[in-house]
């Protein structure tokens, strides 16, 4: 199994959902970073459930960093983080060991691992494990805050409900950062109201998610196979739920002429800028100092309290299923924190790459 990303800043997850725990190491981050306990916590928070449009899954989350940390300093040794997992419900899957959940990877686990995997709530390939990629990308996401960059992400869309694009980025993303339900404009109501409408109907909504990256300097990334797009699209369909990206106006560019998708330059309080950011920030695969900004689908919670057609894949037969246990309608709102932290341990290894593994820690 390939569980590992990143070339010079690495993270490496482990652990499944029913198991005894999830964790996190992050291999290659620089000494002397300052571990935030609290801004850790606060993180893990934010990915918690809070609401009726959350899984009544309830866990502490109370991690433990067993290594890599001295005296509130990275040491610049492996930073090894470990959850336990609490509250967990293993009998509720027992009964459908056999039976391919329509839209999960019960199947495809069985194809690959010949039966020995955990299939217990997903095993490893639940959103629980986001738990961990949450903790370690909290670590790095404060030593970029001190290096003036930040990274902020709302719900764009949900259910059918618009929130307002990133404008006044630097300014939402730090009101973004103080809310439990992430949205630019005041939508929140609406977009529960859906979510709750659908749980009624024994169904779940997906989403877009906007993330906006702000700080970055010009010439980080590599051409070709290891452009800042290509790096980031790795990191996030690595997490189950994303499945597309875009970057700038992405697909709508299709529909635009050179003259309107071309991101005119000029000398601005000594800065060279664009006057528009339809590329993200990003050209030819790498910072140009402009935001980079990209949207990302998350599917529906394929796990739904609906009768569905699915197959017994023991006994080659057609079956019947309808999911029993903790499920979130929706996950687009603990989603956002996931993405930001995936984002942060991108970022942290592309600056690695580019100006050393010091960078981080202020040497």
């Amino acid at each position: 199994m390939k569980n590992t990303f990143g070339q010079s800043v690495c993270v490496t997850v482990f652990g499944e959902s029913h198991g005894q725990a999830i964790g996190a190491v992050i291999d290659g981050l620089a000494p002397g970073i300052t571990v935030d306990n609290d801004f850790i916590a606060s993180q893990l928070t934010k990915r918690r459930p809070k609401s009726s449009i959350d899984t009544s899954r309830q866990e502490k989350d109370e991690y433990s960093i067993l290594s890599g940390v001295f005296e509130g300093k990275t040491t610049g040794t492996p930073i090894a983080i470990v959850i336990p997992n609490e509250n967990t419900r293993s009998k509720d899957y027992s009964k459908i060991r056999c039976l391919a959940r329509p839209s999960h990877a019960d199947y495809s686990a069985y194809c690959k691992y010949h039966g020995y995997e955990d299939y217990r709530g997903g095993g490893h390939f639940s959103g629980r494990i986001t738990a961990a990629i949450v903790a370690a990308g909290a670590i790095v996401m404060k030593a970029l805050n001190e290096k003036g960059i930040k990274i902020g992400t709302h719900i764009l869309k949900c259910a059918g409900i618009s929130d307002s694009a990133f404008s006044n980025i630097e300014n939402e993303i730090d009101a973004l950062s103080k809310k439990d339900f992430p949205t630019i404009s005041d939508i929140e109501d609406k977009i529960t109201e859906k979510i709750l409408e659908a749980k009624l109907q024994k169904d779940s909504v997906g989403g877009i998610l906007q993330t906006a990256i702000i700080g970055m300097p010009a010439g980080v990334g590599e051409p070709i196979f290891d452009s800042v797009e290509s790096v980031i699209s790795h990191a996030l369909f690595s997490v189950g739920a994303i499945k597309g990206i875009e970057f700038g106006s992405g697909f709508s560019m299709a529909d635009m002429l050179g003259s309107e998708a071309n991101d005119q330059l000029e000398i601005k309080d000594g800065k060279i800028v664009t006057k528009t950011n339809h590329n993200g920030g990003i050209n030819g695969g790498i910072t140009n100092s402009m935001p980079i900004i990209f949207n990302c689908v998350v599917k529906p919670t394929p796990s739904i309290a609906k009768e569905q057609d699915t197959v017994n894949f023991i006994n080659n037969k057609n079956e019947k299923i309808t999911i029993e246990g903790r499920h979130d309608p929706a996950i687009v709102r603990r989603a956002c924190v996931v993405v930001e932290s995936m984002c942060a341990l991108c970022i942290a290894d592309m600056l690695a790459q580019r100006f050393g593994t010091d960078y981080l820690g202020g040497k």
